[in-house]
């Protein structure tokens, strides 16, 4: 066989396994597509209502016209009618008439936004970002706010392998601070490897905070003074940890001996040390939030028939009895304003 039939034959069969895959995403494309234009609009409240009394804060993942954007149920009843604001977000936290955004714009170039919102849900300040969006916090009188970034990798299944940024703000200050910039001790002794990375915020008051560290392949519950530019460690095997309203307790994820990106929901006692493993046997890639302090909210993502990406909220209880349920669904990235 000659080298011009060869060359005429590769190309042939190029030109079909570039249709054939050009014929997938179309017909993906168009599952995906009558699925958001057969999706049913999620029953409506009023979001002035909502928001006046205990409510939480997520992001809408209803298919159609308002996928993506910021919505709100009240507490009393979080499986029923949501009320849609008109701030689409990524990732948010809330407080008491302040929340913060985090959203992406992807492209030919990629843009990050990390947005402080007013009781109005309009923008009234930026906060520092540099990166791709994962993970965001505030206190509770909303008068601290944090954002954790990936500089590169995107992934937090394999410390080491990624790097992140995140970075603590005095909201009304604007004025922030690195956690690199931090003093780690770990057992006493003080780290300053170059792969140290943090993330995974939860705030105890206008000082005191809880995050993750890691280096050299493994994570630690860590304790940390804003004014004390510190950080010391309590235990091991413990990411994006997230305190109780009572401030007894944390929330976080453990990785133990399961695969690489793969993690359990766990409660960590901070008065006695003990630890006690959650219903949730899958896998839990959030950081969680507390409903109140018997129960434990999380994210888990789905995919529909169609092939469309949402998600749901689910709740399980703090003790490690019961069994998981799906509080709000079509929903993802909680905050309960209390």
């Amino acid at each position: 066989m000659s080298v011009r039939v060869r060359l005429a034959l590769l190309a042939v069969v190029v030109l079909m396994v570039l249709v054939g895959a050009g014929g997938y995403v179309l017909r993906v494309q168009q599952r995906q597509a009558a699925a958001v234009e057969s999706a049913t609009a999620a029953p409506a409240a009023d979001l002035a209502s909502v928001v006046a009394g205990r409510h939480l804060v997520f992001r809408n993942t209803v298919l159609g016209g308002g996928y993506g954007r910021l919505a709100v149920v009240p507490l009393a009843a979080p499986g029923g009618p949501r009320a849609l604001t008109g701030v689409s977000c990524e990732r948010v936290y809330a407080a008491r008439r302040s929340a913060v955004c985090l959203s992406a714009r992807r492209g030919l170039s990629n843009t990050y936004k990390a947005e402080v919102l007013g009781p109005d849900w309009t923008p009234t300040g930026n906060l520092p970002l540099t990166g791709l969006p994962s993970r965001v916090r505030m206190s509770r009188d909303a008068a601290l706010s944090v954002t954790t970034t990936f500089v590169y990798g995107d992934s937090y299944a394999a410390p080491g392998q990624f790097s992140t940024r995140t970075v603590v703000t005095r909201v009304a200050e604007n004025d922030s601070i690195d956690l690199e910039k931090f003093q780690l001790f770990v057992d006493g002794k003080r780290i300053t490897a170059a792969d140290r990375n943090f993330w995974g915020v939860t705030f105890a008051d206008h000082d005191r905070f809880y995050a993750t560290a890691a280096t050299g392949g493994r994570t630690w519950l860590v304790q940390g003074s804003i004014a004390g530019r510190r950080m010391d460690s309590l235990r091991g095997d413990v990411e994006c940890p997230s305190l109780s309203p009572d401030g007894t307790r944390i929330a976080f994820k453990k990785h133990g001996d399961l695969p690489a990106g793969q993690w359990r929901l766990a409660v960590h006692d901070l008065r006695t040390g003990a630890e006690t493993v959650l219903a949730e046997t899958r896998s839990v890639d959030d950081q969680a939030e507390w409903l109140d302090d018997g129960t434990v909210l999380y994210g888990l993502p789905r995919t529909s028939d169609a092939g469309a990406a949402t998600s749901d909220i689910w709740a399980v209880p703090a003790d490690g009895s019961g069994a998981p349920r799906v509080l709000v669904p079509d929903a993802w990235s909680p905050a309960v304003v209390r």
